[in-house]
């Protein structure tokens, strides 16, 4: 099972077939497999990657770290709940070190990102201090790298 969840998080859209062709195992068993790994919750969904900034499409991500107080037998898992809610939100981390929940964010501008901080998440009673950065290019995500390095075609000139 480990080597079709590796096939599938590096392309979620290699088929059933083909990974039984890679792994010399029946079609069957692969398809089975593959099943149980969604019934199980180990696979939990399927995304395709885009450059946004190549499709010349305006958007804004941005990490957020929160800074909370833990709820009463609730730990950070509900407040993790109210914020997940919100459509901005694509992902939620518990996180250790100097704050305790990370998010990343997309909005259409920069405002609309920082009306959502200030208006959605800083009010929340849970939450003692936000910090805001925004993602100015991003180089790799996911393990897919962005952009290719350009080769350097540049002649060498020697005096």
């Amino acid at each position: 099972m480990q080597k079709i969840l590796e096939i599938l998080e590096k392309d979620c859209q290699v088929t059933p077939e083909q990974i039984a062709v890679m792994l010399n195992r029946d079609l069957d068993e692969v398809r089975e497999k593959i099943q149980a790994l969604r019934d199980n919750g180990i696979i939990v969904g399927s995304k395709l990657l885009i450059d946004w900034d190549q499709a010349d499409s305006e958007r804004v991500t941005a990490f957020i770290e929160l800074r909370c107080t833990p709820q009463h037998g609730e730990g950070f898992d509900n407040i993790a709940r109210r914020i997940y809610q919100y459509e901005h939100v694509k992902t939620v981390w518990l996180m250790s070190g100097s704050f305790d929940i990370g998010l990343i964010i997309e909005g259409k501008t920069m405002k609309e990102v920082a009306l959502f901080v200030a208006e959605k998440l800083a009010p929340m009673d849970a939450v003692v201090s936000t910090g805001t950065h925004f993602v100015l290019k991003t180089y790799k995500d996911s393990g897919i790298i962005y952009q290719k390095p350009q080769k350097d075609e540049r002649s060498i000139i020697t005096l």
